[in-house]
């Protein structure tokens, strides 16, 4: 194999890291709205049924304790998986340089590097 081809190789491995990390980032983003999204029926339901009457306070606080804890986890998690695919992107852009096409560059130009709104939100 001659040095580009392995090239290309890293590159196309390197491009489908990056593409799982996306992939994990949307599953623990749907991890985490389950997770809240049960937290607050549960909170519903139990208090529609007065389960919370005695100890309504205690157990409210408790609740968005814990709701408040895995909203910070979550920002956590999902910072790190950007910061993981930022560091990917740039190592991606700089097998690109020595590839004929740099796709990403030029997919960013057609894009207006993000400052068209038309062409980029």
């Amino acid at each position: 194999m001659d040095q580009i081809s392995v090239l290309l190789e890293q590159y196309k491995l390197y491009v489908e890291m990056a593409d799982r990390v996306s992939i994990r980032r949307g599953q623990t983003n749907r991890f985490y709205i389950s997770l809240l999204s049960g937290l607050l029926t549960l909170v519903l339901l139990t208090q529609e049924k007065g389960l919370f009457s005695q100890h309504q306070s205690i157990l409210l606080v408790a609740v968005a304790l814990l709701g408040v804890a895995l909203c910070a986890l979550w920002n956590i998690n999902i910072r790190s998986y950007r910061q993981l695919n930022t560091a990917k992107f740039k190592i991606i852009h700089e097998f690109e340089q020595q590839l004929p096409l740099a796709m990403y560059d030029r997919e960013w130009e057609v894009l207006g590097k993000g400052e068209d709104s038309k062409k980029y939100l």
